[in-house]
This record gives C-alpha cells, structure tokens and sequence, in this order.
C-alpha cells in the first residue's frame, strides 16, 4: 500500500482517482486490537487502534477500484444515503490539517463542520492501493458464514 504523507501526496492521489467523481463506497470494514480471550479476559489494543478498509468504485478506468486503509482513526460518521435516493459520490475530499487525515464525501465539508448529513473519517495514518480487479459486485470483505 502507498502511504500518504502530505498535501503533494494528497494531490497526486486525488488527481488518481479523480476526486472520487461518480464513484460509490462499495465496502467497509472496522476493526479494532481489542477482543475477549478464551479464559475469557479482554485484550485492549493500546492506543488509537481502530482501523477502516474502504473499497471505492467508479465509473472510469485505471484506476476504477481502489482500497482505503486508515489507521489511528479518531473520528467516524456514516451517513448511508435515504431510501429512493441513489449512492454516487460526485465529488469527495482528502486533507490534511495538524497531522491528522480527513475524508468525506462532501467536497466543501471543513474540520470544523459538524453536519450529520455526511459521512467523513478522520485517521493519523491513510494509505491506498489500486485494486482494479476488485471492480463489480462481488463482495471483497466477506464475512465468515459467507
């Protein structure tokens, strides 16, 4: 994975993946370093130990899948789309401001905005991969049963 580390990475990225115009958040999925042992005690991960994978379509070539991973996220808001409306991601931001990561799928969205209509993450780390062969709808984060 490539690890983004300033606004010329940021840039270079969003250029990429043409700011994630008509583009869909396919998956997502969070996981954390804590869970209950078989004695059963609690295991704690240490520190910001959560972390998202994020697989992202779209409607155009190379890249047209691509995978998200952010670790050290301090900060996560989902807003799923409302019934009869559709999922497209017209437009999406990535920015850095005092060392942390922010996304959302609003392009005019601020640190400081506190809509509840968006979704957006924030994280310490961000990294990315193309993963063009992830295109359709075959799900990539499977679950056990499955």
């Amino acid at each position: 994975m490539i690890e983004l580390k300033g606004n010329d990475d940021i840039k270079g990225f969003l250029e990429i993946f043409g700011h994630f115009h008509d583009s869909c958040l396919k998956e997502l999925l969070m996981w954390t370093d804590s869970y209950v042992d078989d004695d059963p005690s609690m295991k704690v991960g240490v520190g910001l130990d959560t972390k998202i994978r994020m697989l992202f379509q779209r409607q155009s070539n190379v890249p047209a899948a691509i995978e998200l991973l952010f670790e050290g996220v301090t900060h996560f808001q989902l807003k799923p789309s409302p019934e009869n409306y559709d999922s497209i991601i017209y437009d999406a931001n990535l920015l850095l401001k005092d060392e942390t990561f922010y996304w959302t799928d609003s392009v005019d969205w601020t640190p400081n905005d506190h809509n509840e209509e968006i979704t957006w993450i924030s994280a310490k780390k961000v990294k990315w991969r193309e993963v063009n062969h992830w295109i359709g709808e075959e799900r990539r984060y499977k679950t056990v049963e499955e």
